[in-house]
């Protein structure tokens, strides 16, 4: 055969072979956003028919579909994140991809603004155009570069080696069980190398820590704002008390209508042990700030709603009350709903509003999550430290009581006796003064305690001016 056929025959036929690839690349990729856009429809069928695919008209509001459609995208995506490690390659992507049909949603919800128009002849002529609202113009791209920072933290921890993550059944897992991790079963238990992180690695973590917590805040603040913009349901309101005594309880409201009010020591006397406490506190104030709220709007005095104490004071202890939940927020950031926001996601009738409390709770929720299992390795790593100066320690000391028994064994009688005489012969200052030596005793008996370092303490304004996102909408505008 001649050399020219036998190039062509071998050339031809990696060119023929590989039509057919392509075209199996081709139609596999058709199958597959033919298959996306089954789920997407299926996804917004069920949003428009409310969750009721029945079609008998029991489905919940479009606002409540969407709102539970992205919480439970979200609970799907981010409960199986129970390490600091990145997120699966598959599940980010349908994140990302899902996310964005549900946020599609407010792209459509616009608003009137003026604007000009020029004409060919030159005349400028004022008409009013669409634009997405103003709330969703500003908060939605804010959530979506939050989500971004969440998801890269998680990237962060990519190949990181100084901790690791054992079996929780296993006998290295039952060894590292601690105090914190004892009774979330479901968590994998944390190991730490026996002399702790290192100074570059543990600094890493509180990095990303303060990272993570600023973008929670934010989350926070968006989420206060929002529901502080929803109204308040007329079921919420005709299950209230007439007056703010009876929702707070007698102690609740001696503490806060005294006239020297601290919130940070008006916490600590409250018992706030488990969660179905904390959350009863947090309803008991909700629902005195919206009896408060109501009776400063109301006019007649006359009415059921009416009260002899003086709107001044009125307000005082509706901001004393805010107060208290902005420090129940930051004390307790994964604390679940109260009584009051419920009832507003309930029955919350605006879309927009509906995805920006959604998306902004998640975040934060996921925020939380994050600085949870930093925590988890910062405590395991403290442990590992402890554990370590502690074997130091011990072996030093039982070599400080060595040499000092020999250094005293040198020590002669006449030495002693007169080391003695030169303590009992010492004057102090205390005896010029004349005060009894019983103090100085009771001192070297007693050492000093050292002192606790107090966080400097705020007034509630200034943490109220701090974290704007939770003051009332009257307050903020």
């Amino acid at each position: 055969m001649p050399e020219s056929q036998t190039q062509d025959s071998l050339g031809g036929s990696p060119v023929e072979t590989s039509r057919p690839m392509t075209s199996r690349l081709i139609s596999r990729r058709q199958d597959k956003q033919q298959s996306e856009t089954e789920m997407m429809k299926d996804r917004f069928t069920k949003l428009l028919l409310g969750e009721d695919m029945s079609g008998g008209g029991k489905g919940v509001s479009s606002a409540l579909a969407l709102s539970n459609a992205i919480t439970n995208l979200a609970a799907s995506i981010f409960g199986e994140q129970t390490k600091l490690q990145p997120m699966a390659p598959d599940r980010r992507a349908r994140w990302k991809k899902e996310i964005e049909w549900l946020l599609s949603v407010t792209d459509h919800i616009v608003e009137f603004v003026p604007s000009q128009q020029i004409s060919k002849d030159g005349v400028c002529t004022e008409i009013m155009v669409t634009r997405q609202r103003g709330d969703l113009l500003m908060n939605i791209p804010a959530l979506r570069k939050l989500d971004a920072m969440l998801i890269d933290t998680l990237d962060n921890f990519r190949g990181h080696n100084e901790f690791w993550y054992v079996s929780r059944d296993s006998e290295e897992g039952k060894q590292a069980r601690n105090e914190r991790t004892k009774d979330k079963w479901w968590l994998p238990p944390v190991k730490v190398p026996p002399n702790g992180l290192s100074e570059s690695a543990r600094r890493m973590l509180h990095f990303q820590k303060d990272s993570v917590s600023q973008v929670q805040k934010a989350a926070m603040a968006i989420n206060a704002q929002v529901l502080s913009e929803m109204a308040i349901p007329d079921s919420y309101i005709e299950s209230l008390p007439k007056n703010g005594r009876v929702s707070l309880g007698d102690s609740l409201y001696k503490s806060i209508t005294e006239e020297w009010f601290d919130p940070e020591q008006f916490l600590s006397t409250l018992d706030l042990s488990t969660e179905h406490k904390v959350l009863d506190v947090k309803n008991r104030i909700e629902a005195s700030i919206v009896i408060w709220k109501r009776k400063l709007h109301l006019k007649d005095n006359k009415s059921s709603w009416g009260s002899a104490v003086s709107l001044e004071k009125r307000e005082l202890f509706e901001e004393r009350a805010e107060t208290i939940l902005v420090l129940l927020k930051q004390k307790f950031p994964g604390l679940p709903q109260s009584s009051l926001d419920i009832s507003k996601i309930q029955y919350n009738k605006d879309v927009g509003h509906a995805v920006l409390e959604s998306y902004s709770r998640i975040l934060e929720s996921l925020g939380y999550t994050e600085m949870s299992r930093i925590d988890d390795v910062l405590y395991a790593d403290s442990l590992a430290r402890k554990q370590c100066t502690g074997e130091e320690t011990s072996d030093g000391g039982k070599l400080a009581t060595e040499t000092d028994s020999a250094r005293s064994s040198n020590f002669s009688g006449e030495e002693t006796e007169k080391l003695e005489s030169q303590n009992s012969s010492k004057t102090t200052l205390l005896d010029f003064i004349g005060w009894s030596d019983n103090s100085s005793k009771g001192q070297s008996e007693k050492p000093p305690k050292s002192p606790k370092m107090t966080p400097k303490k705020f007034s509630y304004l200034e943490k109220l001016e701090n974290l704007n996102g939770f003051r009332s909408p009257k307050d903020r505008h």
